[in-house]
Formats: structure tokens, sequence, C-alpha cells
């Protein structure tokens, strides 16, 4: 979505109240800083390992 198609979707008094909103907020720590970094240079985390599908199959529990 571009500025122009936010603007008139929300209008400039919205985007004021936003924007005044943002001015009071306090500035981050460094410790958030540092968690939020390491969020988004790996946002899923880790791979996890592969392993065998289970086989769900009735006939296969019953056996």
């Amino acid at each position: 979505m571009t500025r122009e198609e936010r603007r008139a979707i929300l209008g400039d008094a919205v985007i004021a109240y936003i924007h005044e909103l943002v001015a009071k907020a306090p500035e981050p720590t460094d410790e958030l800083v540092e968690e939020l970094r390491r969020i988004m240079t790996n946002p899923a985390g880790e791979a996890p390992a592969l392993r065998p599908a289970e086989d769900i199959r009735p006939a296969a529990r019953a056996a």
C-alpha cells in the first residue's frame, strides 16, 4: 500500500494522531533492541530436525 493509499483510507486527522502517539513513545532499551534484532535476523528460529512421519492409517494402528 502506498503512502497516498493509506492517507486516502485513514485521513489526515488519523495520521496526525498516530504521529502524536509515536512521538510520545519512549525510546526502546538496549536489551529490547538486541532481542528484536535476534528475532528479525532469524524470525523462524532454527529449522526443526527432520523425522519420519507417523503412520496414522487405522490398519497400521491395528497391526
